[in-house]
C-alpha cells in the first residue's frame, strides 16, 4: 500500500533530478493513453479478479526537460465478476474515475528516449453494484505512483509507454499504458 511516505520520496527524487535553471524543454503539453487496469482483491467475501480497458488525459506545465506539473482525468473502465458461492449468482461490476493531480520527473538516456517517474494524488469515486442494484458509491483521495519511457517521434510528438499503480481505498489497481504527447510551441 502506497503511504504519503512513498508520495514524498518520489517527490524529491523528482526534484533532485531537477537544474535549477529553466532550459528549452519547459512549456505546455497535452497527451492521451489507454491501456489495461487490473484489479484483483476481495470485497466483503466477493472476489473480483478482473482486468478492464482504461484511459487517460493529462494536461501540464514542463517547468524543464526533467520536471513537470501535471493535471489528469483517468478512467478505470468497468471491473466484472460472475458470482458462483455457496448457491448464490449473478454478477458484481466495479468501477471507478477521477482527476489526478501530480509531478513528472524525467531522464533523458538519449536525444529521443527518456524514463520518467510520476507520483501525485487521485480525487476519485467509484460504483459498486451486484446484478446491476448499486451497493456502494465511494469517493476519495489517494496516492498514485508510476515509472515510463516516452520517444520522441519529433520535437511535438512523444510516445509513451507507463505502469501507473492507483491506490483505491484498501485496494490497489495497476495500470499499464501506450499513448502519445504533444509539446505545444515546438
Amino acid at each position: 500500500m502506497m503511504t504519503n511516505k512513498h508520495i514524498a520520496m518520489a517527490f524529491l527524487l523528482a526534484i533532485a533530478v531537477t537544474p535549477l535553471s529553466a532550459d528549452a524543454g519547459e512549456g505546455f503539453y497535452a497527451g492521451a493513453s489507454i491501456g489495461r487496469a487490473n484489479l484483483s482483491d476481495d470485497f466483503d467475501g466477493l472476489a473480483v479478479d478482473d482486468d478492464s480497458t482504461a484511459f487517460r488525459i493529462v494536461g501540464g506545465w514542463r517547468v524543464n526537460q526533467h520536471f513537470a506539473l501535471e493535471i489528469g482525468y483517468h478512467d478505470f473502465g468497468d471491473f466484472e465478476q460472475n458470482i458462483d458461492s455457496a448457491g448464490a449468482t449473478g454478477k458484481v461490476n466495479l468501477s471507478a474515475d477521477g482527476f489526478t493531480f501530480g509531478v513528472t520527473g524525467s531522464i533523458p538516456v538519449s536525444e529521443r528516449f527518456s524514463l520518467f517517474g510520476r507520483a501525485g494524488v487521485f480525487f476519485w469515486d467509484g460504483n459498486a453494484k451486484i446484478n446491476n442494484v448499486s451497493q456502494a458509491t465511494p469517493e476519495d483521495t489517494n496516492p498514485y505512483l508510476g515509472a515510463g519511457a516516452s520517444f520522441a517521434i519529433n520535437e511535438a510528438f512523444l510516445l509513451t509507454g507507463d505502469w501507473t499503480r492507483y491506490e483505491l481505498e484498501a485496494v490497489n489497481s495497476d495500470v499499464y499504458s501506450i499513448g502519445m504527447a504533444y509539446r505545444f510551441g515546438k
